[in-house]
């Protein structure tokens, strides 16, 4: 039995060494003995490459905007362990999560025993929302954002009131696939009978495979571009300012303080998951709800500014697909200045395309690297990088230290989540 903080998440820690094991049958043998919390509460499923955790905070804001109590499950983190599983948007508490560890480690070890083996980090601290939320302090419904694809992701032992695949892009190949087609086959695998899919999904091959899917299963599929339509955007206030069509209603002047065009795609699935449960008399709330709701909607680490005074904005772009974002809403936002980006990635990511496309807004670029076993190496990402202005720090503290300037210029630190983490932790002090 745990009883200090530390010492539990250590525990659950230790679970990677296990590494990521495709699968459902470790999830569903502990769910059984748990008695099946998963299937207590109303969940709305979202998968995709990019925009699940902004789309789970939208949908969050809304209904607790409305007075609902909304859980949420998410991953990565960015500055406690305990946001993964969050309750209107605060996360559990040590001493919840201790609990939660001293129910599941016991399961864990019995499930060890058996032909199925060990479960990972992934599907431990799935098993932990499942059991907070269906047991120990029940929500009025669960946003459950998938950890990677979805067909074989610990968390597609549930049957949801809806499914949300915000896009499909190349990300996480070695264990997705090779095809855009592939990849939007694994995501596609949330879809359930019963509960209609909405997409954001504009990849035409991808499109076809979800829509494919989604009449295997004879359900509803509402995808933006076709069925949903944003009709008008602009900037206002530094602010994202848009109208949009769903097939159930019309918005005109939604404000979003999250800015993109991407945020614009993520806020359209959102509006239209909200409306679809109107039509079914689910969850009633108020126009206002909702635009209020996604008005005060703001996500940590992505496209987030640190500093006014010099401008520091950190962004989780951590694939080519949260690149092309960045680079879209630095071109919409801040056109006429000077950008200096400082960049880390996994070495396992293919690197050298989404700093090649940084390169396009970037007056100068430096990089670095993290304490992570999967870090690149800051003298192989500035190898990558074609432009002559550049430089590497092996330490990313020193990196801050000598790359930020007070000057008129913007600063953007960005890459890997796990790095933005530590840079964001470091800036708030």
């Amino acid at each position: 039995m745990f009883t200090n903080y530390n010492d539990a998440v250590e525990w659950i820690h230790s679970r990677l060494k296990f590494g990521i094991k495709p699968g459902l049958k470790r999830m569903e043998w502990m769910m059984e003995r748990l008695g099946n919390p998963e299937k207590k509460i109303p969940i709305i499923h979202i998968a995709g490459t990019n925009g699940k955790g902004s789309t789970v905070s939208y949908l969050q804001n809304i209904f607790t905007e409305a007075g609902y109590k909304v859980g949420t499950f998410t991953s990565p983190y960015i500055e406690v362990f305990n946001e993964r599983i969050s309750l209107d948007g605060e996360p559990i508490s040590d001493d919840e999560m201790v609990a939660l560890v001293n129910e599941i480690k016991p399961l864990s070890e019995q499930l060890a025993e058996t032909e199925f083996n060990s479960p990972t980090e992934f599907e431990v601290i799935t098993a932990m929302a499942f059991y907070y939320f269906g047991v120990v302090n029940p929500p009025d419904i669960i946003i459950l954002e998938t950890g990677l694809g979805g067909k074989f992701d610990s968390t597609n032992i549930v049957e949801p009131i809806l499914s949300i695949i915000t896009n499909v892009g190349f990300d996480h190949m070695a264990i997705l696939g090779d095809t855009i087609e592939e990849i939007a086959g694994e995501k596609a695998g949330i879809i359930k009978e019963n509960a209609p899919v909405i997409t954001g999904v504009s990849n035409e091959k991808a499109l076809a495979v979800i829509q494919r899917i989604a009449e295997e299963k004879n359900v509803s599929l509402f995808a933006l571009d076709n069925d949903i339509k944003i009709t008008e955007s602009s900037l206002k206030d530094n602010q994202e300012l848009f109208s949009i069509f769903t097939p159930f209603n019309n918005y005109k002047d939604v404000v979003l303080t999250m800015r993109g065009e991407h945020q614009l795609r993520n806020a359209s699935l959102a509006v239209t998951a909200i409306d679809y449960l109107q039509s079914e008399n689910m969850f009633p709330l108020t126009e206002e709800n909702m635009r209020t709701g996604l008005e005060k909607t703001s996500w940590k680490g992505r496209f987030e500014t640190m500093s006014k005074d010099p401008l520091i904005i950190i962004d989780g772009a951590h694939n080519i697909e949260g690149v092309e974002s960045l680079v879209d809403v630095v071109n919409r936002h801040y056109e006429d200045r000077k950008i200096h980006i400082l960049f880390s990635a996994l070495a396992d990511k293919d690197f050298k395309p989404m700093i090649e496309r940084l390169t396009a807004i970037a007056t100068s670029m430096a990089f670095t690297t993290f304490d992570f076993p999967r870090a690149a190496s800051a003298v192989d990402l500035y190898d990558a990088c074609p432009i002559e202005d550049k430089r590497y720090y092996v330490s990313w503290e020193e990196a801050l230290e000598k790359f930020i300037q007070c000057n008129d210029d913007v600063y953007i630190v960005t890459g890997s989540l796990y790095f933005i983490s530590g840079v964001r932790g470091y800036l708030m002090k």
